[in-house]
């Protein structure tokens, strides 16, 4: 007999529960397929980079995030103009260009006009037709020795501040921050007042 005032058992434990079951056994398969599709790509790229055309270095967005470096979309006109290459052209010679982008600081601008004459200096270009050679195209020594980059060109790497060791002094070991930092906010607390005695005290001289 159910003493107290109890919930009645009301368990409903005969649902079909394979129905709500999601299961993939093609996963070792898709894994297959994606290498495949790369290598694929990588051979219908040639000689282009596999990871696609040059990115700019930008800040991320807000406070958490802006002390971070990540790739952009595209290198704003204005970097371009910098570097000596134009807009067209760019995007030709596996350069991303995004011509929404600002550039409100000189280091950024500075950052990637120089990473864009980076990648100029090192480019190969390869002509259209393999007999017609036009202005700008690399020789053909350099077109013979040309490898495909395997993955990001340039990665962009994020430099981690450096740590400076410093031996403990005597000095130091008696230094008591927290009674410093006391001393400091009584001393900022009554900071005018002190000043408007001193006036004070000033003035009764002067008299």
């Amino acid at each position: 007999m159910v003493k107290h005032n109890n919930v009645i058992p009301n368990g409903h434990f005969r649902k079909h529960w394979q129905n709500y079951v999601k299961t993939w056994f093609n996963q070792p398969a898709r894994k297959t397929r994606r290498r495949i599709a790369r290598q694929k790509k990588a051979v219908k790229i040639f000689p282009r980079p596999t990871a696609g055309p040059l990115r700019p270095i930008v800040h991320g967005q807000t406070l958490k995030y802006n002390m971070k470096v990540r790739a952009g979309r595209g290198f704003s006109l204005e970097e371009l103009k910098v570097a000596g290459i134009p807009k067209k052209v760019a995007r030709t010679i596996g350069i991303a260009v995004d011509h929404r982008r600002k550039n409100p600081s000189l280091e950024s601008l500075q950052a990637n006009a120089q990473r864009l004459k980076t990648y100029k200096a090192k480019l190969v270009v390869f002509p259209r037709r393999a007999r017609k050679l036009k202005d700008g195209d690399s020789a053909p020594e350099e077109l013979a020795t040309a490898t495909q980059v395997q993955g990001m060109y340039m990665p962009i790497v994020c430099e981690k501040p450096s740590v400076e060791l410093v031996e403990v002094t005597e000095e130091m070991k008696l230094f008591k921050a927290y009674y410093k930092l006391r001393l400091e906010r009584t001393n900022q607390r009554h900071m005018g007042a002190r000043l408007k005695r001193a006036a004070e005290a000033e003035k009764e001289d002067k008299k």
